[in-house]
């Protein structure tokens, strides 16, 4: 993948996997300078390969993954897809993801035909729209120059989508805050208009500042170098499809911490308040052994 590349045209590229053979795909990495695989490439490559092997007509209405190994950015992920099940109505599959031959990620998903019934939601918290707050670009000249490399590298590397929090405070105060923020994110560029695409780039951006969420109630984010903090395992639940052509507000909060695990919630709301889908993670965060 070409560095030049616009980033959510590289963003597309990794998540066009390879074929290899029936229910085995393979997919690479960006290199963009991490460590390890970024948690939403895995759940977003992932859910591609299982939409691979599932009829026409049929989209994804919630998936549930455990991360076991962290990934090498350096080497290609096999994806083998395993066909639990296929109804009248509803389809099973399990996506194993595999490097060094073991598995370093394992992911359940259910997909079905579209359907009409019953319908409500909860409503969309009362937030400042994305216009009356400041961009990245703005972000980055008025509060980069004195913040901490950590949080410099991340605000200055080109992504494929934009984060405008709601309040900037969660990201320069190291007080003990309500374990709950807002952010809207958008792309970065075009997306397809097709379903199983937008459905792979809103689970890749659900693993996007979840984590960092059960941090603030104790003064500390996931920039912290003291802290060892990963994603354990993700749900997510699709609730309407969602063209991925304007804003969305997720809003996130941590309901508990215990046991060097923090639980983290959202929910992904359009810009009209239509609730597209919901969110759940729960994640390593561990001071590391002195040394």
């Amino acid at each position: 993948m070409a560095d030049t590349a616009a980033p959510m045209d590289v963003l597309l590229q990794t998540l066009d996997l390879e074929k290899l053979e029936e229910n085995l795909f393979r997919g690479r990495s960006p290199q963009a300078g991490w460590q390890r695989v970024f948690g939403g490439q895995v759940i977003g490559q992932a859910l591609v390969a299982a939409q691979r092997t599932v009829d026409e007509g049929r989209y994804v209405h919630s998936l549930h993954a455990y991360f076991m190994r962290p990934g090498d950015p350096s080497l290609p992920i096999i994806y083998e897809v395993d066909r639990i099940r296929d109804g009248s109505s509803f389809a099973t599959r399990n996506v194993i993801a595999i490097q060094h031959g073991k598995a370093i990620f394992s992911m359940s998903a259910s997909f079905q035909y579209d359907e009409g019934g019953f319908e409500h939601q909860v409503a969309m918290p009362k937030v400042k729209m994305p216009e009356e707050l400041l961009g990245e670009e703005e972000i980055k000249t008025m509060f980069l120059a004195n913040a901490p490399e950590a949080i410099r590298r991340y605000w200055e590397r080109p992504r494929p989508i934009e984060i405008r929090p709601v309040s900037l405070t969660h990201y320069f105060s190291r007080h003990k805050l309500e374990p709950s923020q807002d952010v809207w994110v958008k792309t970065v560029g075009t997306v397809p208009d097709e379903r199983h695409i937008q459905a792979a780039i809103l689970a890749y951006l659900s693993d996007m500042t979840l984590l960092d969420t059960a941090l603030y109630a104790h003064g500390t984010s996931v920039f912290d170098r003291t802290l060892q903090v990963a994603s354990l395992d993700h749900s997510m639940w699709f609730h309407r499809p969602c063209r991925m052509d304007d804003w969305l507000l997720y809003t996130q909060d941590s309901p508990s911490a215990s046991g060097a695990r923090g639980m983290t919630r959202g929910s992904l709301f359009d810009r009209s308040g239509a609730l597209i889908a919901s969110v759940a993670q729960e994640g390593l965060i561990r001071k590391k052994a002195s040394e």
